[in-house]
């Protein structure tokens, strides 16, 4: 049994000192098939450890239901880690960031009120000894002290910069080390005195995140915490989109230097990120600073690998850094996943979303408009339907809070949006037969970090017309995670949410880029994986489609459009826009 130790302020790997340098790759960001390839360039970058985050939402998106399969597999995952002949840095914290959905907590928390995140609040948990007695069965065995590659594990994630209820921290590591794990521990948080003094736990091993200024970092850690190994968990070297930005880029040379000061200073480091992946199907997360800034479905991240797997600049210049630092010449690089360029592919079937409900979803009644939680759902769209009685006089109908944009349909004619950046409210005409009225939400990504992380989705207090509350509602819930019942018939002039279908063969599988020009907004699907979401407004133009996800010869494509498109019309392109 080799055990990471700390030993006169260095990290010690069996009889040697260990200088840290990581690279942070999500598994669930990353088809399976292309885990080896991410995992191989990060080794032949001259690295010696991968860290992954380990997301709850998607091993137990139900509660009492767990998922350890496909792009779920975090134990081949480490397994393939091990096999290229890397160390492996988990944090498996209730919490993670990440830019990912909620945070990485399941959205079932939300459905009961009296739940507070991320503190010692009994209900809360009680959900996390539930999961962590599967998770932490899968990963014991993986240790190093059990002769896994598995050298450390994170509790909880930038606890400092949320919350100081140490007790919660404490029930954690006692939670993991009760469960059998005894690699070593440590935490992780942004370098301001408050942060520290937040997240830091007895006993474990406290380590910053930070983009730039490595000295100064530093010096503030050794303020709280001295005679310790200095390591950055995450060493910010590009940046995320949020929809309606412009694309985030760093300087190659600019993120290397501060890499080196890293090195020079004798200090670990984890790359944050490596290799970023996509935020597939509705896994996107969001913030809040001042406003709701829903994530790209893009992760690329401007970083070494990008979104597809390709060697940048920025990885080059890191290479080159490892190599003068250790003296050693990296291992061959893989060889380039091809790139194919399919050209333009036709849509010549539709299904409308009021056309199709009933095929793809099962509605429930409900005397007020409840939200996504308390329907049972996590992602994806929720339709809420009324009757309103006429005549009435022109009235404002108001939506009280929606989350997170709602189109909205008279008699299904099409009014208008409102949504949570702009607010707003629409005037609404209700002749003497009355009206139906249809509202569609859309979950555009709960928030991931800060204070405002319970964020509930759909309609989450009422709907206003005038003064006066509207009751009694038909809900339908659209996760989109099953299309196979739709009916599809030949293309109409028919604007407004309707699904779009095309087939078309290919000769061989390669990685491709889906571009949607003239499209507005929705979400793609190929041969039924959600890709993700597009928005004409970007920065993101392009959807990355890899190989895996592609069958040599035919190919189904269905685009869900909220609004319409200039014509229907698609095109597979070899390279990506990510603005």
């Amino acid at each position: 049994m080799t055990q990471l130790k700390v030993k006169n302020q260095e990290f010690w790997h069996g009889d040697k000192p260990m200088q840290i340098v990581s690279g942070a790759i999500h598994y669930f960001r990353i088809v399976p098939e292309y885990w080896k390839d991410r995992l191989l360039k990060l080794k032949a970058c001259g690295f010696n450890t991968v860290e992954t985050y380990i997301a709850w939402n998607v091993h137990e998106p139900k509660e009492g239901q767990f998922c350890f399969e496909g792009m779920a597999n975090v134990v081949e995952f480490i397994k393939t880690a091990e096999e290229v002949g890397l160390f492996v840095i988990v944090r498996p914290s209730p919490y993670i960031c990440a830019e990912w959905e909620f945070g990485g907590l399941p959205a079932w928390l939300l459905a009961d009120d009296s739940t507070r995140l991320r503190s010692s609040c009994p209900q809360y948990l009680e959900k996390i000894d539930n999961y962590y007695d599967v998770l932490m069965e899968k990963l014991k065995p993986l240790l190093s002290t059990n002769g896994g590659p598995i050298i450390a594990m994170q509790i909880e994630n930038e606890y400092g910069s949320y919350g100081n209820d140490t007790k919660y921290l404490e029930y954690l590591r006692d939670g993991l080390t009760s469960r059998g794990i005894d690699v070593l521990l440590f935490t992780s948080d942004g370098p301001e005195g408050f942060m520290l003094q937040g997240g830091m736990v007895p006993g474990v091993l406290e380590t910053v995140n930070f983009g730039s200024k490595p000295k100064e970092s530093f010096a503030k850690l050794e303020e709280y915490q001295k005679d310790q190994p200095l390591m950055c968990m995450e060493y910010w070297n590009g940046w995320f989109d949020h929809w309606g930005e412009e694309h985030h880029t760093r300087d190659p040379q600019d993120a290397v230097d501060s890499f080196e000061t890293i090195l020079k200073e004798g200090a670990s480091v984890n790359f944050y990120m490596f290799h970023g992946g996509t935020n597939f199907g509705f896994y996107n997360g969001a913030n809040y600073g001042g406003a709701y800034q829903p994530t790209v479905t893009s992760y690329d991240y401007d970083c070494p690998v990008s979104e597809s797997g390709d060697l940048t600049t920025k990885y080059y210049k890191v290479r080159d850094v490892m190599t003068r630092h250790t003296g050693v010449t990296p291992p061959e690089l893989p060889a380039p996943i091809p790139k194919k360029a399919y050209g333009a592919v036709h849509l010549t079937a539709q299904a409308g979303l009021f056309d199709s409900l009933n095929k793809i979803a099962s509605p429930l009644q409900r005397t007020h408009p409840e939200s996504m939680e308390k329907l049972g759902q996590n992602v994806g769209f929720t339709l809420y339907r009324t009757t309103i009685k006429g005549p009435r006089e022109p009235a404002r109908l108001a939506i009280q809070d929606v989350r997170d944009r709602a189109l909205v349909f008279v008699n299904q004619a099409y009014i208008g949006v409102i949504d949570r950046i702009n607010g707003g409210e629409l005037d609404i005409e209700v002749g003497e037969d009355g009206a139906e009225l249809d509202i569609l939400v859309e979950n555009m990504g709960r928030i991931n970090y800060g204070p405002y992380l319970k964020d509930r989705k759909g309609i989450t207090e009422g709907v206003r017309l005038g003064q006066q509350f509207l009751y009694n509602w038909t809900i339908y819930p659209l996760p989109l995670d099953d299309l196979t019942n739709l009916s599809f018939n030949t293309l109409s002039k028919k604007r407004g949410p309707s699904f779009y279908k095309a087939s078309f063969g290919i000769d061989e599988a390669a990685d491709t880029f889906l571009e949607l020009p003239g499209w507005t907004k929705g979400a793609a699907f190929i041969n039924g994986f959600n890709l993700g979401r597009y928005w004409e407004i970007g920065p993101q133009k392009t959807l990355y489609v890899p190989a895996p996800l592609l069958n040599k010869g035919k190919n189904k494509l269905v685009v869900f459009e909220l609004h319409g498109m200039d014509k229907p019309e698609v095109i597979f392109q070899e390279k990506p826009d990510l603005g």
